[in-house]
């Protein structure tokens, strides 16, 4: 593309929600707060060290499925690293973004389809060795549905980023007063009626949200059919919302 057609495109599907960088002093504005914007940089960085740590030499080799792929960012980012991306959205104005950046930069290796987590197993058939789940889980209505269906295309590596609720413990009466159990974890329900109301994208498909705290993202991961699961500390400088934990990067193995 030339410099005037990136200039028109970005002007036409505006308003953006990553930084994109097309050279020449040409990018993207993100319209969400200039302090918010480094946590794309903690969640890429810590993506990049978990799939280093992983692959090594392979990672040229392997294809990678980016789900809930947005404007595509992370997408683009594991194209220049991976064999081959395929970015999936439930949003085609996310799509439309994403396939503009993509033939911008002049990515070729990137697949975008329109599809949902809560269906991926049907839809794709197939596993890929690395799945990117970065940023929804917090948003949809029934989280251990769509980490079943993310298990279920993962080869090897899951990489998820989520934020998380405050850890809760104690015992349950369980059929009698007599009777009880522990829990550890909760699921906190969340209202983003006013914001899926109003059209804006980094919603979930429905307004009611679900987020885990991080004792029942673990347990949730095991018994969606990973073998195990670590959360990941955050690097120095990390976004202040990973630095206290209140938002995690977490390694999940097949």
């Amino acid at each position: 593309m030339t410099a005037a057609e990136i200039r028109q495109g970005i002007e036409e599907l505006g308003p953006w929600f990553y930084r994109f960088e097309f050279g020449g002093g040409i990018q993207t504005m993100p319209a969400i707060p200039p302090a918010v914007v480094d946590i794309f940089d903690t969640r890429l960085r810590m993506l990049s060290d978990a799939v280093d740590a992983h692959f090594g030499a392979r990672l040229r080799d392997i294809e990678c499925l980016d789900i809930g792929c947005h404007e595509g960012f992370y997408s683009l980012a594991m194209a220049r690293r991976v064999r081959r991306v395929t970015a999936i959205d439930a949003r085609e104005a996310n799509l439309n973004r994403a396939r503009f950046v993509a033939a911008a930069m002049g990515v070729d290796n990137i697949v975008y389809r329109q599809g949902r987590v809560e269906t991926l197993a049907a839809e794709l058939s197939r596993t890929f060795e690395l799945t990117l789940f970065l940023g929804l889980l917090y948003h949809v209505e029934d989280p251990m549905r769509c980490l079943r269906e993310v298990a279920a295309v993962t080869g090897e590596l899951c990489v998820l980023e989520t934020q998380v609720a405050d850890e809760v413990e104690g015992r349950a009466e369980w059929g009698s007063r007599e009777w009880t159990r522990p829990y550890q974890g909760i699921l906190a329900v969340i209202d983003e009626s006013g914001e899926f109301d109003a059209g804006i994208r980094e919603t979930g498909v429905s307004p009611m949200a679900t987020c885990p705290s991080p004792k029942a993202l673990l347990f949730m991961l095991k018994h969606a059919g990973f073998s195990h699961a670590e959360i990941l500390p955050p690097p120095p400088g990390a976004y202040e919302q990973h630095a206290r934990g209140k938002r995690v990067v977490c390694a999940a193995w097949k």
